[in-house]
């Protein structure tokens, strides 16, 4: 394992499993027979962790490493089960709510994979893989390699030979776009006093006193918007001269500050941390996968002011991260950090104690997948926090839609479906901006954002 590698496997916590969580909806019930042979061969047989479970060194001072499962079989780890009736979300959620709060057994490969029936018309996969074996993106592209183009056609196999260009790419990016802007960084002198500037964030930030900065438990909640039409996003991105995320971002910021305005609290800011890629956007993913990413400390504005105020803070502070060494420096601190057993948690906790959490932003396939055949309808993951973190947040577009994902602590956010509802609200705020007279109206969003679970 590499340093990063080894850090996550070693961040294990009851209140915080250093596990990625994964859901995929589909349309019709998958065939558990043809879904088994597609995850043998689109995954055991490609990537050897998904055969391997974690070895201890022979050393104290060398890194814990991978061997293969002399016991391995594929139903140690795929499952089946069936929601109890009505099969609706508030089922499907007390089925993913009961399953994350348990740890993965380390004698075996660290994922497992749950096939859910009785959802509504469909099935939903959710996908339980620790962090140790890759990053989230990294994860989020093979598991999007169990799908198809059309129900019947195949993608080429993926490519993993890091000689050679692969597709995986295409499937899903990050959609920050930090490292493209951190390849063109500027001269020396202003490199190194920025640096100075994300070293002094890095060490001497302070998390705001607020209802998110609690000490989390080992129970979580699970909420997610309707699907949202990516044209919306875009729509408002190209009249204020923001990105995506930007207008991602703003809506969970404002979502944040009115939810605190509830209980009659106010900070100016929240921290939030978010990953970013460093793979090389042209390669193929490595057979060995692993953790190649850093994470960036993002103070989302929760001050009070207006919707589009809010867009330009987050647009001009994400375009300051751009433009700042903080990539290269994190992902350095992570590769450190796992060669240092011995003060290993308390650095963890130390930077995790900076922010409230972890927001991932995924672009996905841009067009309907099919896994086995059925078309998948909807997607989200969440990567997990640590220390005193109590509220992770995923954002995934997918087929023209876009959907925002809460994984809280359950005593610290008991009702995220207040979280949902905000979101939504602070997007149709946003639509005001260039809509007016339509923004808010369900009858006005593509039948692809009104259809489909699921709804909150």
């Amino acid at each position: 394992m590499s340093g990063a590698d080894a850090m996550w496997l070693h961040a294990d916590r009851p209140n915080h499993l250093m596990v990625i969580d994964g859901i995929m909806w589909t349309a019709e019930p998958l065939d558990p027979a043809r879904l088994r042979r597609t995850v043998q061969e689109r995954l055991v047989d490609v990537y050897p962790v998904f055969h391997q479970r974690p070895a201890a060194p022979a050393h104290p001072w060398e890194l814990p490493g991978w061997e293969d499962d002399p016991d391995f079989s594929l139903s140690h780890h795929l499952h089946h089960a069936k929601l109890r009736k009505p099969g609706g979300d508030a089922q499907l959620r007390a089925f993913l709510e009961k399953k994350v709060r348990r740890p993965l057994d380390r004698t075996r490969p660290l994922w497992e994979t749950w096939v859910i029936d009785g959802y509504g018309g469909g099935s939903v996969v959710f996908s339980r893989l620790h962090h140790a074996m890759a990053d989230g993106i990294a994860l989020a592209q093979v598991m999007l390699t169990l799908t198809d183009p059309t129900p019947d056609g195949q993608d080429p196999p993926p490519e993993v030979d890091v000689h050679r260009a692969g597709r995986l790419g295409s499937l899903v990016s990050s959609a920050t776009g930090l490292l493209r802007a951190t390849a063109s960084l500027p001269t020396a002198p202003v490199t190194a006093l920025k640096g100075v500037g994300v070293t002094r964030k890095l060490l001497l930030d302070v998390l705001p006193d607020s209802r998110f900065s609690h000490e989390p438990g080992v129970e979580k909640r699970l909420a997610w918007t309707r699907p949202q039409p990516l044209a919306d996003v875009k729509a408002i991105g190209r009249a204020t001269g923001s990105t995506v995320n930007d207008v991602l971002i703003a809506a969970l910021s404002g979502a944040l500050t009115r939810y605190l305005r509830s209980f009659d609290e106010s900070v100016d800011r929240l921290t939030t941390m978010v990953p970013v890629n460093i793979r090389p956007p042209d390669q193929p993913l490595p057979r060995e996968l692993g953790n190649k990413f850093a994470l960036v400390m993002l103070h989302l504005p929760t001050a009070d002011m207006s919707p589009r105020q809010r867009l330009d803070e987050v647009h001009r502070r994400m375009e300051h991260i751009k433009h700042s060494p903080e990539v290269f420096i994190t992902s350095a601190v992570a590769e450190g950090i796992g060669h240092l057993h011995a003060v290993e948690k308390p650095l963890v906790d130390f930077f995790a104690g900076k922010a409230v959490g972890v927001t991932t932003n995924v672009a996905g396939p841009q067009q309907p997948r099919y896994l086995a055949g059925v078309e998948v309808t909807g997607v989200l993951g969440w990567v997990p926090g640590s220390g005193g973190q109590t509220l992770g947040v995923c954002i995934f577009s997918y087929a023209g839609t876009v959907r925002v994902g809460f994984k809280v602590d359950a005593a610290t956010v008991p009702q995220p479906e207040r979280l949902v509802a905000l979101v939504e609200a602070e997007l149709d705020a946003l639509r005001r901006l260039v809509t007016p007279d339509r923004a808010g109206s369900d009858a006005s969003r593509p039948a692809a954002a009104r259809s489909g679970p699921p709804t909150t």
